[in-house]
């Protein structure tokens, strides 16, 4: 007689329980894969991947530099905490794009930008690091005495002028001028800052460019056009940014925006 195991409500012979288990074994053996893979949280669609932003050499190129790239270095740095906005992140990648396929820059991947919409007494200068989506740098930055009071509206690249100019600049060799450790930046956009050799424009430190000016006079100290730095940070910013890194100044003038070639080429 043969015997029978419960199953369940019902009774069925031992032979088929043996059957049922292997049945179940086999099941999950074959389903594992399935359970495990269901776990891991997929990417957002249309994200790229951060192995994949790792690999990018020498800037961006071959990869979309659209909302999805900015959407990732925005969170990543935490921009927003610092107060500035991902539109001018936008604009940035898309001048760092099309500036690193010229082979221009030296491939560290490494951005600087520059606020102007912000108040002087405000840490308007960031220096980011794209390949690890990480704020290297970010203080406070001096625009020229003609372009404006605590905020920068007025901008030219007229040599004289003491203003400052908008647009991509591709950074230089350091040197020690009058005004300390300063670093040689050349404009590249046409009408707007390539004039900023000749003019003299660079970076470089300034005693008027301390936080501790803005509580004597409300906000920080004016150039005659260069984006000055305090004398605390100036060197060490420098020397990271040096030799065919780019910088972005950026304010929204319509003239600017519409005929940047950078920007529209």
């Amino acid at each position: 007689m043969k015997r029978s195991v419960l199953l369940g409500s019902a009774k069925y012979p031992v032979s088929m329980k043996k059957s049922v288990s292997r049945l179940i074994a086999v099941t999950a053996v074959l389903c594992a894969p399935l359970v495990m893979s269901s776990t891991r949280a997929p990417l957002p669609r249309n994200v790229i991947p951060y192995e994949k932003v790792v690999r990018m050499t020498p800037g961006l190129s071959g990869l979309p530099t659209s909302l999805n790239f900015s959407d990732r270095i925005y969170a990543f740095t935490h921009l927003d905490q610092l107060g500035f906005s991902q539109d001018v992140l936008k604009l940035a990648l898309k001048g760092f794009d099309k500036i690193s396929r010229k082979g221009v820059l030296s491939g560290d991947s490494i951005i600087s930008i520059i606020d102007f919409t912000r108040s002087s007494r405000e840490r308007r200068f960031v220096v980011i690091d794209l390949r690890n989506m990480s704020v290297l740098y970010n203080t406070v930055v001096a625009h020229g005495k003609n372009t404006g009071g605590e905020f920068a509206h007025r901008f030219s690249n007229r040599r004289s002028s003491n203003k400052s100019s908008l647009g991509f600049y591709v950074t230089r060799e350091p040197y020690m001028g009058s005004n300390g450790y300063s670093l040689k930046l050349e404009g590249l956009d046409r009408g707007f800052n390539d004039n900023a050799l000749n003019r003299a424009i660079v970076m470089h430190p300034a005693d008027y460019a301390n936080e501790s000016a803005i509580a004597r006079k409300g906000y920080l100290g004016r150039s005659w056009g260069c984006p000055a730095l305090p004398e605390k940070d100036s060197r060490s910013v420098i020397d990271r940014i040096k030799s065919g890194n780019l910088l972005f100044i950026y304010y929204p003038d319509k003239k600017y925006l519409s005929r940047s070639q950078v920007l529209n080429s």
